[in-house]
């Protein structure tokens, strides 16, 4: 495979490029953290929800802090091509982007407390990229699994692109949000990476503006 500079990590996807294999990638059956399952199926009484914002490293440590969460992992959302590696998905060719699965409890903390968290994490106005973190890789999307996430979702948004304008911050919100998108793990390295690697890389950094629920 050749390099690929910053312009090919920007540009469309041609479907000719595609990579991608027909096998899941190989990962650990259990979070590092909590110990709880890293893969369906969950209990019953648990739901699913994906975000997408930035290196996922640092986007699920956040996440597995919250209370109520109950298992989180790493992979690949939104792309052309099944069980794409870390490799593909940097090259800009899958099209897909780095996210993270939050299993939660849903008496314990709400889908749009999650949606708050993912907000005001990042910089949902950059595009293609997160600080210096550039690509598609880096994009910023909520990914719903049904039609209340999606609901709750797109307001959110549009709730979030007011309080910027409030703070005096005109940029577009670039997130997408998109229903039904299919998820893949990633590697098993990057599952849970900051814990096991505490001094590790995270560029995780909102803009400051507060979400209301």
């Amino acid at each position: 495979m050749s390099d690929f500079s910053l312009f090919d990590k920007i540009k469309p996807i041609n479907a000719e490029t595609q990579l991608g294999r027909d096998e899941p990638l190989e990962t650990a059956t259990e979070h590092f953290v909590s110990g709880h399952p890293l893969k369906p199926p969950f209990e019953s009484h648990l739901e699913q929800a994906i975000f997408a914002f930035g290196c996922f490293w640092g986007a699920e440590r956040k996440m597995w802090q919250q209370a109520g969460v109950y298992s989180t992992a790493v992979g690949y959302i939104a792309g052309e091509t099944n069980n794409p590696t870390y490799k593909e998905v940097c090259s800009g060719f899958s099209g897909h982007t780095e996210a993270v699965l939050v299993v939660f409890d849903p008496q314990q903390i709400s889908y749009s407390q999650l949606l708050k968290v993912f907000w005001e994490s990042h910089d949902p106005t950059q595009g293609m990229r997160q600080g210096a973190d550039v690509g598609s890789q880096y994009r910023s999307g909520v990914y719903s699994n049904n039609a209340t996430q999606q609901a709750l979702a797109t307001s959110s948004l549009e709730s979030y692109q007011q309080s910027l304008i409030a703070a005096g911050i005109n940029d577009r919100v670039t997130t997408e949000v998109v229903s039904g998108a299919r998820f893949y793990y990633a590697e098993e390295l990057h599952q849970q990476y900051l814990a096991k690697n505490p001094d590790g890389y995270c560029s995780l950094k909102g803009t400051g503006v507060s979400c209301a629920l």
